[in-house]
């Protein structure tokens, strides 16, 4: 597993460990039923706390992402694909209506906006 953590994005590590480890579910990367690495591994991995890991760990397992055996270890769940992706595209919408504003305060145009979210979205 390759995690990437951003210290001065201002988006909490615990939260950075969880979106790529979903991210790693939702692509196919883990598969039902596979290990994940140990809190302790994966703190020692990341050079972080070992908290840090398992809030990441809890907060996946509340989503249904992941699952935890006592004695084991914590699993890739088998996660609602469908509601996941309605959820993230929920999640873009709020982010694009705050950039839209953004945009509406900036005195941009609805064509101005779109061109160059079309320059954006083609680099």
């Amino acid at each position: 597993m390759n995690i990437t953590i951003q210290t001065k994005s201002g988006v909490p590590i615990y939260e950075q460990i969880g979106k790529a480890i979903k991210a790693d579910i939702l692509e196919g990367k883990l598969r039902k039923d596979e290990p994940l690495p140990s809190i302790r591994s994966l703190a020692a991995d990341l050079r972080i706390s070992v908290i840090t890991t398992k809030r990441a760990y809890e907060d996946l397992e509340k989503e249904g992402m992941i699952y935890s055996v006592p004695g084991k270890g914590f699993f890739v769940d088998n996660p609602d694909r469908e509601y996941l992706a309605e959820k993230r595209n929920m999640s873009v919408e709020e982010d694009l209506t705050k950039v839209i504003e953004e945009a509406k305060n900036a005195g941009l145009t609805k064509e101005q906006f779109i061109n160059m979210l079309e320059i954006i979205w083609e680099e």
